[in-house]
């Protein structure tokens, strides 16, 4: 399950999984950041769905060289589930998107969640101080990541817009437990929230938000002067950051929180390496060459 070849004569393996995931950037920020930092690591992209996800961490628990991977759509989920073990916040939240060997012949294998912490240092990078009127567009896994980045902001109240609330349910169990009240508000009250917001993550897939965007471009009076992240960043800046953009707000590109979060996954992967968050940083900024905040 576990491809071999020339990645194999390195002497550590990590890796993103899912699927589709030919479009990943993260191969691009961890191998820059391996060769800067001196690691002797591979890092690639391998496609794997959610039937063969179990098959592919058994395979891993039986090697010797892998350090971790990176989790994306679909299996959050699903990895949360076949893990060995979860630390804070990814065992409130059900969802991962990182996960760490251990050492030994038998390795374990402990999921986290830095799709908070990319989040959080994102928004706050960019000026964001405690949210007080804080929104999330979507209601999946990192809708979840969404809603812990903002209380780790000091946000006290959420409301999490979807289109079926009832089946996002799940994201009040994991409000209460931030501290966070949760109010699922239905999608066709999305254009009176998003305006009324400070601070806005949209978590949906690419151009799922267009429509919405249209509907806030083609209000004559709509102003913010709030921020808004949008987690898809490709194509880039996406329609509803363009109409925020317009409309006087700040815009995020979810590029940095994808940089922020892989800063956490490479400190997870390789502690020696925690003290240089600087540098990994800067090098992966420059490895996408996107503009730091």
């Amino acid at each position: 399950m576990v491809p071999t070849g020339t990645t194999a004569a390195r002497e550590f393996r990590a890796a993103v999984i899912g699927s589709p995931i030919a479009h990943s950037k993260s191969p691009l920020l961890h191998g820059a950041v391996y060769r800067a930092l001196g690691i002797d690591c591979s890092y690639s992209a391998i496609d794997v769905d959610e039937a063969q996800v179990g098959a592919f961490l058994d395979d891993l628990r039986a090697g010797t060289a892998w350090r971790g991977l990176s989790v994306t759509m679909p299996l959050k989920g699903a990895v949360a589930r076949l893990v060995d073990s979860t630390t804070a916040p990814a065992d409130v939240l059900g969802v991962v998107n990182t996960v760490v060997v251990g050492v030994g012949p038998h390795p374990t294998l402990t999921g986290h969640n830095t799709d908070v912490a990319g989040v959080a240092h994102a928004l706050a990078a960019s000026g964001v101080g405690t949210p007080q009127r804080a929104a999330v567009l979507g209601g999946g896994g990192t809708a979840a990541a969404a809603v812990a980045g903002l209380a780790q902001l000091g946000a006290g109240a959420v409301s999490v817009i979807v289109r079926r609330p009832a089946a996002a349910a799940d994201l009040q169990r994991i409000g209460g437990a931030l501290g966070v009240e949760i109010a699922l508000v239905p999608w066709s009250h999305a254009a009176e929230v998003v305006p009324a917001s400070d601070v806005v993550v949209s978590t949906l897939p690419p151009r799922a938000a267009d429509p919405l965007a249209r509907e806030l471009a083609a209000h004559a009076g709509f102003r913010t002067d709030g921020t808004l992240l949008d987690v898809a960043y490709d194509p880039w800046p996406s329609r509803l950051a363009a109409a925020w953009q317009q409309a006087g707000g700040r815009i995020v590109p979810g590029l940095d929180m994808l940089i922020h979060q892989a800063v956490e996954q490479v400190a997870l992967f390789f502690p020696e390496a925690g003290a240089d968050r600087a540098v990994v940083l800067r090098v992966m900024y420059d490895a996408v060459g996107a503009v730091r905040r």
